[in-house]
């Protein structure tokens, strides 16, 4: 269907699997998974996961018994699972301490500037930047290092970014009690600047500004705190 402006429009169910990749667009708000997640053993998904990147290797014709590659699918099986995309299993989740707020402040706090690594569901390639988290207390308050914590495990799996800032906001939502939650993360994604399109200066600004936090007036204070 195309609007009165000659563009386009489209539902997603009416795209291909290489639009959905190419837009970057994503299905809901929970990682897609399988029902029977985590029944594997760390130690079996890794020699499951070694297994089939030895043969992408060979797909590509790469010799496994070079002294500098033979070790790559172990090395890759267990960084996805230790470390890159640790954040796909539950029992990673950071454990979130709230403290009573005996101090009163009723103001924003901001935690600015968490630098954090995440890779496109798409393409499995990084998305890397800088994620801003601010919240205003109802009575309880979480530890500063918390924050950048759940940051770090949402963004420790295949990722898409506008996605990677909700799944940030309502979790500190849900933690802290509170709607007073806003979350900007800039980021840089490489299946933009190494692939495709290969725009280099490009980057990708997402929002969730919730309750206080979603008016003019609260967002530009935001911004300026941010900034300075």
């Amino acid at each position: 269907m195309k609007s009165e402006n000659n563009f386009e429009t489209n539902t997603i169910s009416n795209l291909s699997v290489e639009d959905i990749g190419n837009d970057h667009l994503f299905t809901s708000l929970e990682t897609p998974m399988v029902k029977d997640a985590f029944t594997k053993s760390d130690s079996e998904k890794k020699e499951i996961i070694a297994f089939h990147f030895s043969e992408i290797m060979k797909a590509l014709d790469l010799d496994l018994t070079d002294d500098s590659l033979k070790g790559t699918p172990e090395r890759v099986a267990k960084m996805y699972i230790d470390e890159i995309f640790s954040g796909l299993n539950p029992k990673n989740k950071p454990k979130i301490a709230l403290f009573d707020n005996k101090y009163q402040y009723n103001q924003m706090l901001v935690e600015k500037n968490i630098t954090f690594y995440s890779n496109c569901e798409h393409h499995f390639v990084p998305i890397f930047g800088k994620a801003h988290v601010a919240y205003i207390s109802s009575g309880k308050v979480i530890g500063l290092s918390k924050l950048n914590r759940i940051v770090q495990y949402y963004a420790k799996r295949p990722q898409v970014q506008e996605r990677l800032t909700m799944q940030i906001a309502e979790d500190l939502k849900a933690a802290l009690e509170t709607e007073d939650v806003a979350v900007i993360i800039d980021a840089k994604h490489l299946c933009v600047s190494s692939r495709g399109v290969q725009d280099e200066s490009s980057a990708t600004v997402t929002t969730s500004f919730n309750g206080a936090f979603n008016t003019p007036q609260k967002i530009n204070e935001l911004l300026q705190l941010i900034h300075n």
